[in-house]
């Protein structure tokens, strides 16, 4: 795998460090700024949002950029964001800062994959895919369990700076490693990526990477409140729970990208029943800290190596829209992330317990589940009726 792969994933570390790190500062924002819990979750919701918009948005803006050029724009955007907002007393430019540095890690996201499965070749997007998310997965080990410390001595703003700090030496890392490439003038335009996103099969793949992520991002985003108010460990206990989930995505989307490649339907039937079971069996036993927290590791893995997998097959099932196909993998990943936690407040609001998020998350796996079995089944009569009536028709012809 190239270098320049792994300096990518750096990249994606601070920004998956941004996009994660609210979990465990919600209650000392909520206080800072005055507002509810469900507004500070709304700051993550915002972020998804951006990125839904951004992803397709930024890639189709970037497409006749070079690629090194691009990345270098979105991460400087990216760390001023952060800057703005760790210097921010408005909840309201906070919000802003959010959506800004969205639609930066939206766009850097998008030609990110698109670059690093190039730069691997083909038959290993599985694997480029895998580096990249690892930066996510790592940044839930480390980055989110050392910005919720932070949050905790030094308030949530040094998590701010702390991401501005690591995005710092990411760019002068894209610099030195990431080559110069002229943009390609016989690149595929727009109109014909656009045509080649609009097949059954990768539409299918796309709505089950929203489901999934929409499953991980509802528990997630509220895992705070269940560990303190469920599980009944102090504050000082949400670093580590933080810790295990990443510590089990890590081992998740790396396994997951040993798999996508060569077993990709075996990772998704399999990993996708393992993941509905374990968020229902985690809203029924909460209660006992040893298996909570067992069960926090189990659904990282599994959330994170499924979700990578179905990243996967959206690039193989896009490779005529090399570029956009990055872009609305992106979307589609964040369209969950938009209305997972929106659905976990819901259920919150709706006075349903700490528990609910993760029994909503059980729920939409469950119907990514059955949406996938419904369309491999479609897909399969479909496939199979266009084969009658070629066979059909070449009889025909050679009865003429």
């Amino acid at each position: 795998m190239p270098f320049a792969v792994y300096v990518l994933g750096l990249a994606v570390f601070a920004q998956g460090t941004s996009e994660f790190m609210l979990s465990g500062l919600v209650h000392d924002m909520a206080a800072d700024f005055g507002v509810s819990l469900q507004a500070v979750g709304s700051l993550t919701s915002a972020f998804a949002l951006g990125m839904v918009v951004g992803a397709p948005l930024v890639a189709v803006l970037s497409l006749r950029l070079p690629r090194r050029r691009a990345l270098l724009a979105f991460l400087v955007t990216f760390l001023l964001a952060h800057v703005v907002g760790a210097l921010t007393h408005s909840f309201d430019v906070l919000f802003v800062t959010r959506v800004v540095a969205a639609l930066a890690n939206a766009g850097f996201l998008a030609v990110g994959l698109s670059t690093a499965a190039a730069m691997a070749g083909p038959g290993a997007k599985g694997r480029a895919t895998s580096v990249l998310l690892s930066g996510v997965t790592l940044a839930c080990v480390a980055g989110v369990p050392l910005g919720a410390l932070a949050g905790e001595f030094w308030g949530w703003r040094s998590a701010f700076w702390g991401v501005a700090l690591i995005s710092a030496p990411a760019v002068l890392a894209i610099l030195w490693s990431v080559p110069v490439t002229p943009a390609d003038p016989g690149a595929p335009g727009v109109r014909r990526e656009l045509r080649a996103l609009r097949g059954p099969r990768l539409i299918l793949t796309l709505v089950l990477g929203a489901l999934v992520n929409g499953a991980t991002f509802c528990s997630f985003t509220y895992l705070t409140p269940v560990i303190t108010g469920v599980t009944g460990l102090g504050a000082g206990w949400v670093p580590a729970a933080l810790a295990l989930f990443g510590t089990g995505s890590f081992l998740g989307v790396n396994l997951a990208g040993r798999l996508a490649d060569t077993r990709p339907g075996r990772v998704l039937a399999v990993g996708g029943a393992a993941l509905t079971a374990g968020w229902l069996v985690l809203a029924l036993t909460a209660g006992n800290p040893v298996v909570a927290l067992a069960l926090v590791f189990v659904q990282g893995a599994l959330s994170f190596g499924v979700g990578s997998t179905l990243i996967t097959q959206a690039l193989y099932g896009a490779s005529g829209a090399p570029t956009l196909s990055g872009g609305f993998a992106t979307a589609a990943l964040n369209v969950g992330a938009v209305a997972g936690p929106v659905l976990g407040g819901l259920a919150l609001a709706a006075g349903l317990g700490l528990r609910a998020p993760l029994v909503v998350s059980a729920v939409l796996v469950a119907t990514a589940l059955l949406v996938g079995g419904v369309g491999r089944v479609t897909l399969g009569r479909e496939g199979a009726a266009v084969r009658s009536g070629a066979v059909e028709s070449g009889r025909a012809n050679v009865q003429m």
